[in-house]
């Protein structure tokens, strides 16, 4: 499923193919998720982009503040081969995961990472607009020879395990509220604050 994150009120994206860089990798941890009257107990993460998005005259277009638009995306934390996490790794770095690049394989080395997002709107069942992610897709050569954007936000890295509460404390009430709810949350010991370091990408194929 993809979201924004809607406990904060957030200015649409334009639709369309723009640059995107990862920046924020949350563990949401175990969610109840109900479907065709079935109920499971799945793993959750989300990620986040800064939208780079342009005029016609190559002009960035920002929010009313001037920070870059941002979406995110809910994944079950899953490595099968179906799985939309791997599926969407995998058009993003343009080729599947060897064997032993999947067992050495850690989601922060997607922090920082440039992509093409493809954005659609829809209307909800609430009658309300959204902006979803359709697609991921690496950049082109043309745009890199051209030259990347600077990046605006820092990485975030959220881990239950060992939680950075000065982080957490930016996040929304909804997302808070997902968080505290799960089993790893209510079992974790005294909480933490931890770091996660930029990760540069050294290879034409990301991460």
């Amino acid at each position: 499923m993809i979201i924004e994150d809607k406990g904060k009120n957030f200015e649409l994206c334009p639709s369309g193919a723009h640059l995107a860089r990862c920046y924020r990798i949350v563990d949401v941890g175990t969610q109840k998720s109900e479907y065709m009257g079935e109920v499971k107990h799945l793993h959750k993460i989300m990620f986040g982009w800064e939208i780079h998005v342009t005029d016609d005259d190559n002009k960035p277009i920002r929010m009313k503040d001037g920070r870059p638009f941002a979406i995110f995306k809910n994944y079950t934390w899953s490595w099968s081969p179906k799985s939309n996490l791997r599926l969407d790794l995998q058009s993003w770095r343009g080729r599947d995961f060897t064997k032993e690049e999947q067992n050495r394989f850690d989601l922060k080395n997607v922090l920082g990472v440039w992509c093409m997002v493809n954005l659609i709107e829809r209307t909800g069942s609430d009658g309300k607009t959204y902006v979803n992610i359709n697609g991921i897709t690496p950049v082109p050569a043309a745009i890199k020879q051209a030259g990347l954007p600077e990046a605006v936000n820092p990485n975030e890295l959220f881990e239950i395990s060992n939680p950075d509460m000065d982080l957490f404390s930016k996040f929304s009430d909804n997302l808070k509220r997902k968080i505290e709810s799960s089993p790893e949350w209510k079992k974790r010991g005294v909480s933490t604050t931890s770091t996660a370091p930029a990760v540069e990408d050294e290879d034409d194929i990301p991460f």
